[in-house]
C-alpha cells in the first residue's frame, strides 16, 4: 500500500508543479495520466485489503508437497505448489513443504534437495524437507505438523497413520483443496 501512495504523492506533486509554471505546460500532459493512474492503485489496492480483512497470524501449515502438486489436472506443477503458499500465506499461515524423495523428479525431471526447492518456492531453506529415498513422507509430515502445532494441507485420508496421530480426525486439522473451473479451493474453515 505504501508504493500506491508515495506514486500518487509524486504525481500529484508533478501535477501541481505543471500547473503552477506556465513554462512546465507540456508536463501537465504526462502529470494527469500518471496522477488518475497512480490514484487507481490506491484505491484498488485498499478495496482489496478491505476485501481481505485484517490479516491476523493464522499458524503454521505444513504441506504434502507430493499430493498438492498434482491438485490442478493430476499434473505435478511447482506452480500449483506456489499458489497454495501464496493463498496460505496471504491469511496469516506460515507454510512448510514436506516431500517423497522422488518428486523433484515429477517436478524438474531431476533431483532437487532442500535448498534447491525451497528457492524454487520463495520459501526458507528450513521450511522445505525431502525425505530419504525409500522413507514414507507421511509419517515425517505428521510428526513435523504435531511437533509445530499445525494443520496439514493435503487431500489425503492418512489412513495408514490414523492410530498413530488421531489428531487428524481432528475437525479442521487437515485443509482440503483443489482447482474448481480452474480456480484454487482451500477448506480452511
Amino acid at each position: 500500500m505504501i508504493l500506491p501512495l508515495i506514486l500518487f504523492a509524486l504525481s500529484l506533486s508533478l501535477l501541481a508543479v505543471s500547473y503552477l509554471f506556465a513554462d512546465l505546460a507540456d508536463l501537465f500532459l504526462l502529470a494527469v495520466p500518471a496522477t488518475l493512474a497512480s490514484l487507481w492503485l490506491v484505491v484498488s489496492t485498499g478495496l482489496r485489503r478491505w476485501r481481505e480483512g485484517p490479516r491476523a497470524p493464522a499458524g503454521p501449515v505444513v504441506i504434502d508437497g507430493s499430493n498438492v502438486m498434482h491438485w490442478r489436472d493430476e499434473t505435478p506443477q511447482m506452480d500449483t505448489l506456489r499458489e497454495v503458499i501464496r493463498h496460505l500465506s496471504n491469511r496469516g499461515f506460515k507454510a512448510g513443504v514436506v516431500f517423497d524423495a522422488n518428486a523433484s523428479y515429477k517436478l524438474a525431471g531431476k533431483y532437487l534437495d532442500e535448498r534447491a526447492l525451497a528457492r524454487r518456492l520463495s520459501l526458507p531453506r528450513d521450511n522445505v524437507i525431502v525425505v530419504d529415498k525409500g522413507t514414507p513422507a507421511d509419517p515425517i509430515l505428521l510428526e513435523v505438523a504435531r511437533d509445530l502445532g499445525a494443520r496439514v494441507v493435503s487431500n489425503d485420508q492418512f489412513r495408514d497413520w490414523a492410530f498413530d496421530h488421531p489428531e487428524i480426525r481432528e475437525p479442521g486439522h487437515l485443509i482440503r483443496g483443489g482447482y474448481r473451473n480452474g480456480k484454487l479451493w482451500l477448506d480452511i474453515g
